[in-house]
């Protein structure tokens, strides 16, 4: 069997798609490991503040228009809302913003 230019590209490509979906897929382990871990901690730490009888409002104070656009994924609309509610600069609202999703786990 002669090996053809258009055979060894076509199993260099195999090859090549093999390897990335083999680095993908280990990727893809070490995400569900850490997810896994997180989910565990979050679990003990629910159990401990339930046990001091604490009660944990990521959204305590903030404006209801704030925590709905927030909940929308629109944090750009969480901005404006809080400037028409508090006489701030934008990098003030900005800053109050993202802590409100720093304490509520919103990327």
């Amino acid at each position: 069997m002669h090996l053809t230019p258009e055979l060894f590209l076509a199993i260099f490509a195999i090859a090549l798609v093999l390897v990335l979906a083999k680095a993908f897929q280990f990727r893809l382990d070490g995400i569900a490991t850490r997810v896994a871990a997180v989910s565990r901690i979050e679990a003990k730490l629910d159990l401990l503040l339930k046990q001091a009888g604490l009660d944990y409002d990521p959204y305590k104070d903030a404006p209801a228009a704030v925590v709905d656009a927030l909940k929308r994924g629109k944090k750009i609309e969480a901005i404006k809302r809080y400037r028409e509610l508090n006489p701030v600069s934008l990098g003030q609202a900005k800053a109050y913003v993202e802590g409100v999703q720093r304490r509520a786990g919103i990327a």
